[in-house]
């Protein structure tokens, strides 16, 4: 099975920078239909670039980026990979067009011509994915900051992408927005199936992904699983970044004796295996 997406040794400088200063630095990456990967990085590690890159918004300096196989270099397939891959940016409030939640959501939809009767349905059933079916008729600008952002990413869901990149798209949220945009993006990935390109730096939001991607200076530098990247946590804080808090308390009991788990996420799971030392 081909890759849904594929970086072959991408570069990419942006037209101030020096000749030989890269954002991206010979970057390789495959990713499936259906996965959830986690791209972590400090600012200014390139991560929100790549996200660019992954739609067409940017064109790689060197190298190829594809999507289902359809190179964004290539200006007549460059509409249709922009359909296949939605954006969710950091600020929601960046993202609403219209007055009314439903018009909002049908702004996509319509763009792409498509017959009244179907847009309605993709606006319902788009607004049910993301738990927002009872705020049809709401005004945009009233809702909190986690309702906006799933309203967003219902906008982005009824033109029907496979795949769904979110640059930090909590990091404008309150905890209670943050959750609520959490929950949403593994729903969508778990539960339809749609691929997930997730961009953070608030390591418990990607505790539940197939894999993690750290980069550093435009390069990946740590990739696995949670419990393999998280297990590392002396590797990750050298790079200026922090794991999820109780999987650090983990590795520090687990360093001082106790006989206990590394992959530890959660205050339950920590406490289960202390409970079962006995």
């Amino acid at each position: 099975m081909k890759p849904l997406i594929k970086l072959e040794d991408v570069y990419y400088k942006y037209s101030d920078q020096q000749e030989d200063e890269w954002v991206l630095n010979g970057v390789d990456l495959e990713v499936k239909s259906g996965e959830f990967v986690a791209i972590v990085g400090h600012n200014g590690s390139g991560k929100s670039t790549l996200a660019k890159l992954l739609n067409g918004l940017l064109i790689p300096t060197e190298g190829k980026v594809k999507i289902g196989g359809k190179a964004t270099t290539n200006q007549e397939e460059l509409w249709q990979i922009r359909q296949e891959v939605g954006m969710v940016f950091q600020n929601p409030d960046n993202q609403l067009v219209a007055n009314i939640v439903e018009e909002d959501v049908a702004f996509g939809p319509e763009n792409l011509g498509l017959p009244p009767e179907e847009i309605k349905v993709r606006v319902q059933e788009s607004l049910e994915l993301v738990n927002m079916e009872e705020f049809t008729r709401h005004a945009p600008h009233k809702l909190s900051g986690g309702q906006k952002q799933r309203v967003a990413i219902a906008g982005i869901i009824a033109m029907l992408p496979d795949c769904l990149v979110f640059d930090e798209p909590t990091a404008m949220l309150d905890p209670v927005g943050r959750k609520e945009v959490i929950e949403t993006v593994e729903y969508l990935n778990r539960e339809e199936g749609l691929t997930i390109i997730y961009i953070t730096h608030f390591m418990n939001e990607v505790v539940n992904a197939d894999r993690i991607l750290v980069f550093e200076e435009g390069e990946i530098v740590l990739s696995g699983t949670p419990a393999k990247v998280f297990s590392r946590v002396e590797e990750i804080k050298e790079l200026s970044l922090d794991v999820p808090q109780i999987t650090e308390l983990a590795y520090y009991l687990k360093d001082e004796g106790l006989d206990i788990s590394s992959d530890i996420f959660t205050v339950n799971r920590l406490v289960e295996e202390i409970c079962s030392l006995g």
